[in-house]
């Protein structure tokens, strides 16, 4: 079976906050590469949909990337009497935010991040 993924993973696991056009929420980021990362989320997110992703460092630095959802999971376990599981989307990097006076950069799919 060959390994689909062509990108170098960061799998680190961060909080991000998420906003979409109802508003803004947290989730957390997993699997993240130059392409794209899997976010958990509480609530489901709209396929197709466009969202911004802000990463948080320690320092109080922050990245905004828009993605858009590419596909969804939702994972169910344990005792069917409670609902526990989780849910997440697939989301595609489209561009990165500079600041908050200047427009998005595209992203360049042959670019290796460091």
């Amino acid at each position: 079976m060959s390994e689909r993924r062509q990108s170098l993973r960061f799998d680190k696991v961060f909080t991000v906050y998420l906003r979409t056009n109802d508003g803004m929420t947290r989730g957390v980021a997993r699997n993240i590469s130059s392409a794209g990362l899997f976010v958990e989320t509480r609530d489901p997110l709209a396929l197709g949909g466009r969202i911004k992703v802000t990463f948080t460092g320690d320092d109080g630095n922050e990245m905004t990337a828009l993605c858009e959802v590419r596909y969804q999971v939702a994972l169910n376990y344990g005792d069917p009497e409670e609902v526990t599981g989780t849910r997440g989307a697939g989301l595609r990097i489209i561009a990165w935010e500079t600041k908050e006076d200047q427009p998005l950069l595209l992203v360049d799919r042959e670019r290796v991040l460091h």
